[in-house]
């Protein structure tokens, strides 16, 4: 089950980073960029996690998975959110800041001392790396979570409050499932590092993926895609 779930969460995160690549080349939207980006370092970190479930983890293959994972993957989804909702100039320093961040990121991760691992047993951050990298995944994770969900939130509201917006209900309806799918992200690594479950937190990665996937197609519906991609934030 663990090892079909990461499969799930693969192929939804690349298809899914497929159409905002696909969006980026045509209309070259930096929120687009930012997605797609975020969204290909998703599929590669469920890449990771399947491969460590079905054959064994390794040092390399955690590293990997931790790096795109636990930390890089939601600020990048939140410059998405920053792009849509702030001034270029805003989103220009962020996006300057968030390159420094991954890079001194990637850096810790990949040189910092871990204990073995082994196995098909998820590992969890705790019991691997020292304090550096965890602090990294808690900041990166947890600002980056809290500007997806308010976009999202404040969008929501905006939509719900402005009935002469055509569609209104199903714009606002599209954001909350993408703060849902946040959230429902976010959540996998408090099961996990909580009560082990490793089934509970490869589903909370496949279905927080597939509910976000789910509001942008809600969105895109009977051409309301410029709508959230424009004027909402994801």
């Amino acid at each position: 089950m663990v090892v079909g779930l990461a499969f799930v969460a693969t192929a939804v995160s690349t298809l899914f980073a497929q159409a905002m690549l696909v969006r980026y080349t045509q209309e070259r939207r930096p929120q687009d960029g930012a997605w797609a980006l975020a969204l290909g370092m998703f599929a590669l970190a469920s890449v990771a996690l399947a491969t460590g479930t079905a054959t064994g983890w390794d040092n390399g293959t955690f590293r990997v998975f931790y790096l795109f994972g636990a930390i890089l993957d939601v600020p990048w989804l939140a410059l998405g959110t920053i792009s849509l909702l702030a001034a270029p100039g805003v989103a220009h320093r962020t996006r300057l800041v968030l390159l420094v961040f991954s890079g001194f990121a990637a850096g810790v991760v990949l040189s910092a001392p871990m204990k073995a691992v082994h196995g098909t047993a998820i590992p969890v951050g705790k019991d691997v790396f020292g304090a550096l990298p965890r602090i990294l995944a808690a900041v990166g994770s947890g600002v980056g979570a809290a500007v997806i969900i308010g976009g999202a939130v404040f969008s929501a509201a905006r939509y719900t409050r402005d009935r002469k917006v055509p569609g209104y209900a199903r714009l606002a309806g599209a954001n909350l499932l993408i703060a849902l799918g946040t959230l429902v992200l976010a959540s996998g690594g408090l099961v996990q590092g909580a009560i082990g479950h490793d089934e509970a937190f490869t589903a909370s990665l496949a279905v927080g993926i597939a509910v976000i996937y789910a509001g942008f197609l809600l969105a895109a519906t009977r051409g309301g895609e410029a709508r959230v991609m424009q004027r909402s934030a994801g």
